[in-house]
């Protein structure tokens, strides 16, 4: 039985846990943090979360749509992220080489990739970098940070602080870390109300988003178990999108589907628009009148997507 120092938030919907969670570890032995949802014998699908974010960040509607096609969906955290060792990573490409050491724990000789927000630079490694490429059939972003540097980068608004501070992050990341537990923390016991905050500020696409029920079990139920890694991978997240990928776009030659809000706030259209020119086979789907966490309520048609080239063994 996994232990979690924190009790549930007064006033929060209950989410229902995993099917199953636990560690990989790696040859070095770093442990890595998953969760399961699905058919334990289906396809695997990777998913990785968003930035912050950890292994129970998969929507409601997500979870039904994995027991309904059948699939074994992996949510796996990044370093740094709940039960995931810290570990620091030259650049996002390096993602790559871990999660092949997954895919050999998992028996998968064929994956989808999902990416959500901060996760869909890691989802686009797995099939851009050789460590894994040759497994990956499928890749789903959903409102995806684009690239900061390089000849494919395609970024304004927050993102271009990350491109600007990466040395002061990458020589800092533990301090900023400690820090940025030390102001989060204390919130944890009062996650309702700082949820009603949250969503207070947002804009109008992902207020809509934060009143479904649902979504406020999932996302405060994740935020709790993800606080374990002391929000490491947040800082972490941040300097790596300030760096080179270690990898180009065009290297992606699997089939992407990318969803993303024309209101996004946080990632550009614009911006997702001249990232995707860069992918040789793409298809870009446009969620009107969405912000930036509109991507939750399309968990079903990305399982549906990967499970499509998963059952064909897609392969350019």
């Amino acid at each position: 039985m996994l232990s979690n120092p924190w009790r549930h938030p007064p006033g929060v919907p209950r989410c229902e846990p995993p099917r199953a969670e636990g560690a990989f570890f790696l040859p070095d032995g770093r442990r890595i943090g998953y969760a399961e949802y699905g058919d334990p014998s289906g396809p695997v699908v990777l998913w990785f979360h968003g930035t912050p974010g950890g292994r129970r960040q998969l929507p409601i509607v997500g979870r039904r749509a994995a027991e309904k096609l059948g699939l074994r969906v992996v949510l796996v955290e990044r370093a740094g992220s709940g039960l995931s060792h810290r570990h620091c990573y030259d650049r996002v490409g390096d993602w790559a080489t871990d999660m092949a050491h997954v895919a050999d724990l998992l028996g998968a000789e064929k994956l989808g990739v999902v990416g959500l927000s901060g996760g869909g630079p890691f989802a686009l490694a797995c099939a851009g970098m050789p460590a894994l490429a040759d497994r990956v059939v499928a890749v789903a972003v959903l409102g995806g940070v684009t690239p900061s540097v390089g000849p494919d980068a395609a970024c304004s608004g927050a993102i271009t602080l990350s491109r600007k501070f990466a040395p002061v992050t990458s020589a800092m990341r533990r301090p900023f870390a400690a820090v940025t537990a030390g102001l989060l923390t204390p919130v944890i016991p009062l996650a309702h109300l700082a949820y009603r905050g949250l969503s207070a500020a947002m804009p109008e696409g992902d207020k809509r988003v934060f009143a479904n029920p649902e979504i406020e079990a999932m996302f405060i139920d994740d935020i709790v178990h993800a606080a374990n890694g002391g929000f490491q991978a947040l800082l972490d997240d941040a300097r790596l999108f300030g760096r080179d990928w270690g990898f180009r776009l065009a290297d992606v030659k699997v089939p992407v589907r990318w969803w993303h809000g024309d209101a996004d706030s946080i990632i550009s259209l614009a911006d997702a628009q001249a990232a995707t020119e860069h992918l040789p086979d793409v298809e870009l789907l446009l969620m009107p009148d969405e912000s930036h966490l509109g991507g939750f309520a399309k968990a079903d048609d990305v399982l549906d997507f990967l499970h499509q080239h998963l059952l064909s063994g897609h392969r350019p």
